[in-house]
C-alpha cells in the first residue's frame, strides 16, 4: 500500500528551472532547453509560445481518435461530469530486478513484471480508458499493452506513430469502426524516469559502498539533489508537471478517461500535484510496482478513490455513480 500522507484538495506548483536528459541539451537559462530526438528537433521555449506545430499537430490527431473511441455512459445531470485518472508505475524490470540503477536506460520487463501488469489489468478491468500516456521507455510502454488486454471493453491500445508525416502514413487507420474499437496510447519523453546519470547501470548496494550510504541516499532520497551528471527529483518534475497540465489534464477537461504508465520518480511528480504533497512529503512516497491509483477529476479538483488490494475492484475502490453505471453497461455486454 502507499504510505503517505494524502489529501484531497489540487496542490499548485509553480514551475522554475529546466529539465535535463541525457537527450536534449541545456538552452537559455531556466527558461528553455532543446530537445533532440531521432525524428525531430523541438525548443520547448518556442513550443510553448506557440511556434511549433509539432504538439499541436499532435494534439489534433490524437482528439480525432480519442472522440471516436470515448466512453460514453448514463449520466444523473449535464452538470454531472466526472473523469477517471489511473497510475500505475510499470512492472518489475529487468535491472529491478538485478538492483541496478535504471533510469533512462530502456530496459524491458522481467516475467514477474509481465505478470504484474496482467494482474493490474484485472484490477482496472471495469475503470473506463479512453487515452493512454506512457514514457518513451519500453516497460512503461509494455506495463500500458498488457495492462489493457485485460479491460473487458475489449479495446486495442493503439501506439500513435506521429513522429513525422511517413510515420503518421504508415500508421494511418482507414476504418471508422475499427477507430471506435481502438485506445490512443501517446509516449511522452516527458515521462520518463528521472536520469540517474553516472548511477545508471551500478549495483545499489556497491554504489553505497563506494560512496556512503549517507551520499546515496541523498542522491536517491532528496527532492533538490541530482546525482552526477543526472536529474533531482525537482528537475523530473518540472517536465512530467509540465507535461501533465499541458497534456493530460486538457483531456480530463473535456471528459475523456485517462491512464498513465510510468515511473515511479515521473509519478511521483505528478501525484504532488495532484494531492499539494511538499518535497518533504512527496521524497517518502512509496509506488510499488504494477500497482494502480485511481483518482476522479471533478470540478477542477483531483480526488483519491484508492489502490487495489486484490485481484477486483469489489471493496477496494471507492466508486462514484458514474463508475458503478458504466460497470452495468459493461456487464450487460459480458453476459
Amino acid at each position: 500500500m502507499v504510505a503517505t500522507a494524502f489529501r484531497h484538495p489540487v496542490g499548485i506548483i509553480q514551475l522554475h528551472g529546466s529539465a535535463s536528459d541525457a537527450g536534449f541539451a541545456s538552452k537559455c537559462g531556466h527558461s528553455s532547453f532543446r530537445f533532440i530526438s531521432k525524428n525531430f528537433a523541438v525548443d520547448v521555449a518556442l513550443l510553448r509560445k506557440g511556434h511549433c506545430s509539432y504538439r499541436q499537430g499532435q494534439q489534433r490527431i490524437v482528439s480525432a481518435l480519442s472522440s471516436q473511441a470515448q466512453t460514453t455512459y448514463p449520466s444523473l445531470s449535464n452538470s454531472h461530469v466526472e473523469s477517471d485518472l489511473i497510475l500505475i508505475r510499470h512492472g518489475e524490470s529487468m535491472w529491478n530486478e538485478k538492483n541496478l540503477f535504471t533510469g533512462c536506460v530502456d530496459v524491458p520487463l522481467t516475467t514477474r513484471g509481465v505478470d504484474e501488469a496482467i494482474e493490474a489489468g484485472k484490477r482496472i478491468s471495469n475503470i473506463p480508458v479512453d487515452m493512454i500516456y506512457t514514457s518513451s521507455l519500453i516497460r512503461a510502454q509494455m506495463t500500458a499493452m498488457l495492462t489493457m488486454t485485460q479491460h473487458h471493453c475489449k479495446k486495442v491500445p493503439i501506439i500513435m506513430h506521429n513522429e513525422n508525416r511517413q510515420a503518421k502514413a504508415w500508421s494511418q487507420i482507414y476504418s471508422g469502426d475499427t477507430e471506435k474499437q481502438s485506445i490512443p496510447v501517446i509516449t511522452a519523453w516527458q515521462l520518463n524516469e528521472r536520469i540517474y546519470g553516472e548511477l545508471q547501470g551500478l549495483n545499489k548496494l556497491e554504489t553505497a559502498e563506494r560512496y556512503g550510504m549517507q551520499q546515496v541516499h541523498e542522491w536517491r532520497r532528496s527532492y533538490s539533489s541530482p546525482p552526477p551528471n543526472g536529474e533531482s527529483l525537482e528537475m523530473c518534475s518540472n517536465r512530467a508537471v509540465a507535461y501533465f497540465k499541458d497534456d493530460i489534464q486538457p483531456q480530463l477537461q473535456s471528459g475523456r478517461h485517462v491512464m498513465v504508465a510510468a515511473h515511479v520518480n515521473s509519478l511521483r511528480s505528478i501525484i504532488m500535484y495532484l494531492e499539494g504533497l511538499t518535497s518533504q512529503e512527496v521524497v517518502s512516497l512509496e509506488l510499488p510496482t504494477g500497482l494502480p491509483l485511481l483518482y476522479i477529476y471533478k470540478e477542477g479538483k483531483f480526488m483519491r478513490r484508492g489502490s487495489p488490494i486484490g485481484p477486483t475492484q469489489a471493496g477496494v475502490y471507492a466508486y462514484t455513480e458514474d463508475l458503478v453505471l458504466y460497470k452495468q453497461k459493461l456487464d450487460e455486454k459480458l453476459f
